[in-house]
């Protein structure tokens, strides 16, 4: 292959390095001779043939792409360097195939300027610039004009600067502020403000296009012009026009979209020059100064530098109702990161972009209301009689001639002059009706002034159609990054194919942006949206803060220009402003976002970002595991914490329930798995990741802890000493009953009765379970791996699944456990797709009635009936403990503890039931019975005794034994005759009482080292446990679980 081989199709960067020194080197020291060109040569192979010595992989920045980026090229892993016996593969194959690799298409990439600093500005001098500004002025006042700009303005700096810290940690994709939360602050979050602001986005185009057509009525009304009303219908139909056509613009792609924001923001700069001149040229004709342009004038700086909040459109005013209607202007900051998957380089180009924007934008927003403060009066009647000048002449003119026709009778020669109250502008606007120019009145007050009229008609209608345009742009592109992740139902086809124009979403937007139009009131929608982006603000600046608090390894900015509680702040000024502006509006934002993060918390999206909510949740586990150890233990906070030999989980899930119900929402549960022969990593990975989503699956909160090269015994010991952290460790060991113990090789018997002993000698409890049937389904799973094809697996090991009821299965196969809710199929995934169930029908296997109700059997809700807690001995109350806690189980509620005790005496009798009655009511341990058992010493039945000689006929010492290891001496029964004869006993007693049982409890018989073997004390067991109702034995180590104290 080219690539492999060295010849020139070789186009990666090592070789183009050798390509260099080889042009170098007969360049510079032109070696003609044969030996020159052979030592060369011999330099040049040595240098091109590394790849071929070694293995290892040098370090390329495609090594850490993403394992599905097309650029991606492959490390060898640890296995194929370290283990060469599990390579199949020839030297170099781990070389990705230049020829392979197909490069990316994607459309016109944008730098800093053309991609960000151009939209910002765009969007930033948007409709407020020219038809809101001056409005803003006249309400607020210079004073707190300036401070409702400097809210704003704080508001969108310090988001740009947790925006940068965001944009510069690693590389950004398409959906810019969705992308940016969502792998920040993960799906939930994300989810929820992407869709918002994808809303916000199309609800903000049409805020944009209802601004253009408020400009364009004005233009046409002062030719004359109208469609119908020249108001609210003429907006509308407009409207509709401007929103189809700027449609068509972005559907020809972002090429032509960029073009055309150029040509806009020069004619945007033009009409912002045209305003500035025309506040120092002043008035032109008395026109404009009967409309209110007065020029500049100290004493009309003054008077507007005070607010004058009054009533308009509906609403009494004040100042956190003008900054509603403001604050769209700054929401442009996002108008590059919305694009982001469109710019050559974000992390320069965001930061950069966004910030110079903001400053040019604050001051350009700082000059002009001091000059519309500086120069407009509030009010004008438009008349230029009234102003002083006009009117001094005419009254000087027509006294002129009255005094030349004294017989002529004229009112103004009988008009009192001095009844006429002039202001200090030289005007006599009465506006107790209502005037129609003016800052207050009139939204036309910037083409007031400017020189040349239609300059501000172009600029406004540059601004609000750039500012359509981008937000046409901004939301279809947000919603398809939020499409393509899957977060919600039912929105995946508007996405369109990945790195093409999201048709389908230009469409959803087009459709929304043409609702809001038709509200057709520029006032009415700005404060809906100020909201849904103040939302977004806050999490942006959340999401730097958690990032900075959670301190995960990866946050590693290249923007140092923030600070955490800055962010913070600025979290919390967004939220504040939120409130003061509309708290109703803000109350409904926040819901939406909750409900829309309650839809993604439980649908569970299967993604993996690397969020810092994850390193947020290693870090508050971590502190609480070490804030516990350092807390006394207390019998009053004792839990019980399981570890259970269970192997795979799905092939004992009746233990796996059993052990649930003890350790649920409660405490430790931990499953272990050992396994004979030494597994590789990726074998032991995926049993791991397949146990653990059978746990998610069946709602099981566990743990799987696998040992492997180890034998039972071994293997269990390593589990009890290592399994948990600190004080989170197993106090409790449960495992299957052994219940081929009498067949099986000694060997495997030893090492289950010195597993008990171990834990024993660890003062860790020690639990045996058994049930009728028995625990194990693994020989169903055994026929569904034949049927698996192509899959490896571990070498099994018979004797360990007869020991901890622990089978070997398939590294890759880990077989689900059936459930009442489900059908009745044994699959080998947890929780399939569609495509892998059709992929692996041939894995299905019908489940016996039988073996279905044997691994069901505790998920079913239990028959009214008795738990028997047969407290034979005090082992700390811990054989009381569990069989209490399973009964206040859902599944359990029916069924009523009976506690049975031993006298000592049987003339006592009534005084230990006293006290067995005292003790259990200090313990607050209800029940329904209590029997104690006086005459446990009495001989047992001949039928007893020979059902426990067949048990150990086996074992016992004969003429023939050639070692004394593993039987039962004579010497032995002797010595332990009265223990087998209680033993004895109690079967009779548990036959007689507890057959019809939901539950058996008993303390277990304590295993002495050195007095009995494990074959007489598994025939204990076995005469305790045969033909009974499911059966707990349970032996404390000796340590109070249980107090009366408060």
């Amino acid at each position: 292959m080219a690539h492999e081989n060295g010849v020139n199709g070789d186009t990666d960067s090592e070789t183009v390095e050798l390509n260099s020194l080889r042009r170098t080197r007969f360049h510079v020291n032109r070696v003609d001779s044969l030996e020159g060109r052979a030592s060369l040569l011999g330099e040049q192979e040595t240098r091109k043939s590394l790849r071929h010595m070694t293995r290892e992989a040098l370090p390329r920045l495609d090594n850490y792409r993403n394992i599905m980026s097309i650029q991606a090229a492959h490390r060898p892993s640890l296995d194929e360097l370290h283990n060469p016996t599990l390579l199949n593969k020839d030297p170099g194959s781990h070389i990705l195939q230049i020829a392979q690799v197909k490069s990316s298409i994607s459309g016109i990439k944008f730098g800093w300027i053309q991609g960000v600093l151009l939209r910002c500005l765009l969007n930033i001098w948007g409709v407020m610039l020219f038809l809101r500004l001056s409005w803003v002025v006249a309400q607020a006042g210079i004073g707190e004009a300036i401070l409702l700009i400097s809210i704003t303005t704080a508001v969108t700096t310090i988001t740009s600067l947790s925006m940068s810290a965001i944009s510069t940690n690693g590389l950004i994709k398409g959906g810019g502020t969705y992308y940016m939360i969502s792998r920040s602050l993960g799906p939930e979050f994300g989810g929820s403000i992407g869709l918002i602001f994808s809303l916000a986005n199309a609800v903000a185009c049409s805020m944009y296009v209802v601004g253009f057509c408020e400009s364009m009525v004005d233009c046409l009304k002062a030719n004359g012009i109208c469609i119908v009303d020249c108001d609210n219908t003429d907006i509308r139909i407009i409207g509709c026009i401007t929103i189809v056509l700027l449609l068509l613009i972005v559907m020809f792609g972002l090429e032509w979209e960029a073009k055309a924001q150029i040509g806009l923001l020069i004619i945007l700069l033009l009409a912002i020059a045209d305003f500035m001149i025309g506040t120092i040229i002043g008035p032109k004709n008395d026109q404009e100064r009967a409309k209110g342009f007065i020029g500049y004038n100290a004493d009309l700086f003054k008077e507007n530098f005070y607010s004058d909040y009054r009533y308009s459109e509906g609403m009494e005013h004040n100042f956190f109702s003008v900054l509603a209607i403001f604050f769209p202007a700054a929401t442009g900051i996002l108008a590059g990161a919305n694009i982001s998957g469109d710019l050559k380089d974000p992390q320069t180009a965001i930061p950069k972009g966004t910030l110079l924007a903001i400053l040019l934008t604050t001051i350009s927003y700082l000059f002009m209301a001091l000059m519309v403060g500086g120069t407009v009066m509030r009010d004008a009647s438009g008349d230029i009689n009234d102003l002083w000048n006009i009117f001094n002449s005419s009254y000087t003119a027509l006294s002129s001639l009255n005094a030349t026709n004294e017989t002529t009778e004229s009112p103004i020669a009988t008009l009192n002059t001095s009844e006429i109250v002039w202001s200090m502008y030289g005007t006599k606007f009465n506006c107790t009706g209502h005037c129609l120019y003016g800052s207050h009145n009139s939204f036309q007050a910037i083409e007031l002034v400017s020189v040349f009229g239609p300059f501000i008609y172009a600029g406004c209608f540059a601004a609000t159609l750039s500012s359509a345009l981008a937000s046409l742009v901004s939301a279809p592109k947000v919603f398809q990054a939020l499409c393509l992740d899957k977060l919600y139902p039912g929105i995946e086809w508007f996405s369109g194919d990945k790195d093409k124009e999201p048709i389908r979403g230009y469409f959803l937007t087009f459709i929304i942006a043409v609702g809001f139009i038709l509200i057709g009131e520029l006032n009415a929608i700005a404060p809906l949206i100020s909201n849904f982006f103040l939302a977004a603000y806050t999490l942006v600046n959340f999401s730097t803060f958690h990032a900075s608090l959670a301190k995960p390894i990866g946050w590693r900015p290249t923007f140092k220009y923030y600070n955490m509680w800055l962010s913070l702040a600025g979290a919390i000024l967004c939220v504040s402003v939120m409130f003061l502006i509309s708290w109703w509006t803000a109350l409904i934002t926040l819901f939406v976002v909750l409900a829309l993060y309650l839809v993604v918390s439980y649908r569970k999206p299967d993604v993996n970002w690397g969020s810092t909510t994850q390193a947020q949740t290693y870090n508050n586990a971590l502190n609480a595991v070490q804030q516990l150890d350092r807390v006394e233990e207390h019998v009053k906070n004792y839990r019980p914490q399981l570890l259970v030999l269970s192997g795979t989980p799905s092939t004992r899930s009746a233990l796996i329930d059993f052990a649930h119900y003890i350790t649920k929402n409660n405490s430790l549960f931990i499953c272990g798995h050992i396994i004979e022969s030494p597994i590789s990593y990726k074998t032991r990975n995926s049993m791991t990741v397949n146990c653990t989503s059978w746990f998610r699956a069946n709602k099981i909160k566990a743990f799987y802890s696998m040992v492997d090269g180890a034998n039972f015994q071994d293997g269990t010991t390593s589990l009890l000493q290592a399994a948990g952290l600190g004080k989170m460790r197993p106090n409790i060991l449960l495992m299957g009953y052994k219940q081929d113990w009498a067949t099986c090789p000694r060997e495997n018997l030893n090492m289950y009765f010195n597993v008990m002993h171990k834990a024993l000698d660890m003062h860790i409890a020690v639990a045996l379970l058994r049930i009728s049937e028995g625990l194990d389904c693994s020989t169903v799973v055994g026929d569904a791996e034949e049927e698996k094809k192509n899959a490896q697996t571990i070498p099994g090991n018979q004797s360990f699944s007869q020991l901890s009821q622990a089978s070997s299965t398939s590294d890759i196969s880990i077989p689900g456990s059936p459930a009442p809710r489900r059908s009745k199929l044994i699959n080998e995934y947890p929780n399939p797709t569609a495509q892998g169930q059709r992929e692996n029908q041939q894995n299905f296997l019908p489940v016996a009635k039988d073996i279905l109700s044997t691994a069901t059997k505790f998920q079913r809700k239990q028959k009214k009936g008795t738990i028997d807690v047969w407290w034979l001995y005090d082992d700390g109350g811990l054989t009381l403990l569990l069989p209490y806690i399973i009964s206040t189980r859902r599944n359990w509620s029916n069924s009523k503890l009976r506690v049975f005790a031993l006298a000592n005496k049987n003339s006592e009798l009534e005084y230990e039931q006293r006290n067995m009655a005292s003790l259990l009511s200090k313990f607050r341990i209800d029940y329904s019975a209590l029997n104690v058992i006086p005459d446990i010493s009495k001989p047992a039945q001949d039928t007893t005794k020979n059902f426990f000689n067949t048990l150990i006929a086996n074992f016992q010492e004969t003429e023939n034994t050639k070692t004394d290891d593993d039987i039962i001496k004579d010497s032995e029964l002797t010595a332990m005759n009265e223990k087998t004869n209680r033993h004895l006993r109690l079967r009779e007693l548990l036959l007689e009482n507890s057959m019809e049982a939901n539950l058996v409890v008993m303390t277990l018989p304590m295993p002495r080292k050195g007095a009995v073997s494990a074959p007489l004390y598994m025939a204990w067991l076995e005469t305790l446990t045969r033909d009974m109702p499911p059966f707990l034995l349970v032996r404390g180590n000796h340590t109070s679980v249980l107090t009366f104290y408060s």
